[in-house]
């Protein structure tokens, strides 16, 4: 809770979180206006599955109804630049990224602010299920309340300016709060689908969409003996534990057990699945990650015991961090750790409070 009056701008998108986060700090007596960003750039049939037209006019009716002012903009240069183009670079690579983690970085923590302070804001605000207190003259990032919602896990990229000008006004509430206080407030999108997929682009098949901008070359999915079970659509296309979609049921001589992708081989274009679960590459209990992200702007001090998720609906784990090169860190797991996928992130916490993290090799 801020003191006094301030002049807040919120990330509206359309939905009910960031709609709710406008609602409560006019009632806290902010000034307060909204900026609604535009981050795909759209052709016709674009439309059907991204659906901004729709979230920009549910956006203006929501600050229609709090008497807001409605600022929009169109980050879509930025966006492909700095998310976009690395989101598909890692794909190329045959990693798995996730373009969120970036998004926030880049677009809603950074161009967004800048533009924000550009109209005199002392602070923005959205809709995320998190956390942000100042002690000993730093900044910290803390959960959500909600252990379903909490989503610090995509937040990990942010540093001490950028928090500190940052306000999660949902940060203590419950989803079902936050639905029950917008039905109450008779907000037009109280009832509103979330919404899902890659950021700022939305719900796509994804093979599909992800065929439109790479090149994908078929080939073979074997077993881990080298038996050749079936084809794949490209290797880039799969993750590391993938179960679905791998059209390889019922194998002659096979158990009735799924069968789950156990490692990509890039220079054969082999996609290697195993029906065991505790194969080496599906269950270990190390990894190694860099571009690594401290939000005190410190490394601590390692070894150093923590816990980490690997993927954002997972529970901490407990965990040992120590050096492994210059700019890598070696992550220990006691227990091992289901389908640690390269390019996605490994985000460090202490109890409640996110710490950083990095991208796993």
């Amino acid at each position: 809770m801020i003191s006094h009056p301030q002049f807040i701008i919120v990330g509206l998108s359309g939905g009910v979180d960031s709609a709710v986060a406008a609602l409560l700090l006019k009632k806290q007596k902010h000034h307060v206006e909204a900026v609604f960003m535009q981050n795909w750039q759209e052709d016709d049939d674009d439309s059907k599955h991204c659906l901004a037209s729709q979230d920009l006019i549910d956006a203006q009716t929501v600050c229609d109804a709090l008497k807001i002012k409605l600022h929009t903009v169109n980050f879509a240069a930025e966006y492909w630049q700095k998310v976009f183009q690395h989101f598909l670079d890692e794909y190329a690579a045959f990693r798995t990224p996730n373009p969120d983690v970036l998004c926030n970085k880049e677009i809603k923590f950074r161009a967004f602010l800048d533009y924000a302070k550009s109209l005199g804001a002392d602070f923005i605000a959205t809709g995320h299920y998190a956390r942000r207190i100042t002690d000993g003259g730093k900044e910290h990032l803390l959960k959500g309340l909600d252990p379903t919602k909490d989503q610090s896990y995509f937040l990990y990229l942010l540093n001490q300016e950028q928090l500190a000008a940052s306000i999660f006004p949902l940060g203590e509430l419950t989803k079902q709060k936050v639905r029950e206080i917008a039905k109450g407030a008779h907000l037009p999108n109280h009832a509103k689908k979330d919404s899902t997929g890659i950021c700022f682009i939305g719900e796509r098949k994804f093979k599909n969409f992800l065929s439109e901008y790479l090149l994908t070359k078929p080939g073979n999915i074997v077993t881990t003996d080298n038996k050749t079970i079936g084809r794949h659509n490209g290797l880039m296309l799969y993750t590391i534990g993938q179960r679905q979609g791998l059209n390889i049921g019922g194998q002659k001589n096979a158990a009735e057990a799924p069968w789950y992708v156990a490692a990509k081989e890039n220079k054969k274009n082999l996609l290697i699945v195993t029906q065991d679960r505790t194969y080496p590459t599906l269950a270990a209990k190390q990894l190694v990650c860099n571009q690594l992200h401290w939000i005190s702007g410190d490394e601590p001090t390692l070894p150093f015991e923590c816990s980490a998720k690997i993927r954002y609906r997972q529970p901490q784990q407990k965990c040992v961090i120590q050096k492994y090169s210059e700019d890598k860190l070696f992550v220990d797991f006691p227990t091992p750790q289901w389908a640690i996928s390269p390019g996605q992130s490994v985000v460090f916490y202490q109890q409640e409070e996110c710490l950083g993290g990095g991208i796993i090799l």
